[in-house]
């Protein structure tokens, strides 16, 4: 009796985790809804995977998570690292780490006013290498308020940056991610 007890207490438990968004496996959200976060990857290491879920009736937000992955040998260890120039809410964005840096973490601030939020890169320079066999990728997500997923396609493609814009009729943002290789050798260049 007690167990069919436990078992009828039980199942209202179920049906509400059986409901909740698609998390990844092994890779925790890092933000509630409407909750500002700062997410960095290990020394080292750097953003390969960014995953979002939307939801309208929780503030026209997402629930983020990241995934990160240690840089090749071939570039040594990070020589500096900061936090890159920040966005405005409800704004369009374009940001490219400065100093030929790799994203290697991600904040941002919810903002209810407009149900968005505002954006920032941290960034990570490798010595004096440089940006090469850059592009961007297509929206993601693919159409406003869909889940969304990059992976960085090959091994040695690092993300550099974004554009992204956003609709003020959805409340939703949709990003183009620019992805680049880095050369093996220190090079002449600043910024590229």
């Amino acid at each position: 009796m007690i167990c069919v007890l436990m078992l009828l207490w039980a199942l209202p438990l179920l049906a509400v985790v059986s409901g909740q968004p698609n998390y990844i496996p092994d890779e925790p959200w890092v933000n509630s809804f409407r909750q500002g976060f700062n997410f960095q990857c290990p020394h080292g290491e750097a953003l390969v995977a960014i995953r979002s879920f939307y939801s309208a009736s929780e503030g026209s937000d997402r629930l983020w998570t990241f995934e990160c992955q240690p840089t090749p040998a071939g570039l040594g260890e990070p020589t500096e690292c900061w936090w890159d120039d920040i966005n405005r809410a409800g704004m369009e964005w374009t940001s490219t780490c400065t100093n030929n840096g790799l994203v290697a973490g991600v904040q941002s601030q919810y903002f209810s006013a407009v149900l968005d939020r505002e954006w920032q890169f941290y960034c990570c320079r490798y010595s004096r290498r440089c940006p090469y066999s850059c592009w961007k990728t297509n929206d993601i997500p693919e159409y406003h308020r869909e889940e969304g997923e990059l992976v960085v396609p090959t091994y040695g493609y690092f993300i550099r940056g974004a554009q992204t814009t956003f609709s003020g009729v959805l409340r939703d943002r949709q990003w183009k991610y620019i992805l680049c290789r880095m050369t093996e050798f220190d090079c002449q260049f600043e910024n590229f």
